[in-house]
């Protein structure tokens, strides 16, 4: 009798921690690049990038103005005279040079910036969702592998994207 209770009580306590584990995955790549957020930061700064060639652009071309201006001068003004304005042609040159890369590499950082806190954001979205929906799980599926199979109704990918549009809506 009592071997029969303990065995009934084991069964009873291994069947309740076995819990029922809920997984999902996310296409990483789809999420993000599908998500509207990442398209408005996309073109932000595509029209940021824009603005910046037509500055590099004009710069150029009025410097282009000024080495050609130089040049026909050049053969009237003497040696010393033709090398100094050079080597303030080259300087200028350099300056500009310098300026143009240090915006364009602040344009690129506040991007990567803008992109880095958008993944966070949906990394932490993901979360969420996991806990709140119940999953023990929610696995990111990439080019690497990092998930090579799921079937296809554990892929929450659309799910996920429909809810992080919606919710980008109300912002």
């Amino acid at each position: 009798m009592k071997k029969s209770i303990l065995v009934v009580m084991s069964l009873i306590v291994l069947s309740s921690c076995q819990q029922q584990m809920k997984t999902g995955f996310v296409d990483n790549g789809k999420l993000i690049n599908d998500y509207q957020k990442k398209k408005d930061i996309e073109s932000k700064f595509k029209t940021k990038i824009d603005a910046f060639n037509q500055k590099a652009d004009s710069i150029g071309k009025a410097f282009q103005l000024e080495v050609q201006e130089f040049q026909s001068k050049a053969n009237s003004m003497g040696q010393k005279a033709a090398q100094d304005k050079y080597q303030v042609l080259s300087q200028k040159k350099q300056i500009q040079d310098y300026q143009l890369k240090a915006q364009e590499q602040q344009i690129q950082n506040e991007g990567q910036a803008k992109i880095d806190t958008l993944i966070k954001e949906v990394r932490s979205f993901v979360k969420d969702y996991g806990q709140k929906n119940g999953y023990t799980y929610i696995l990111g599926s990439n080019d690497a592998g990092s998930v090579m199979y799921g079937k296809e109704e554990n892929d929450l990918t659309q799910l996920l994207l429909d809810e992080l549009n919606k919710s980008y809506k109300k912002e």
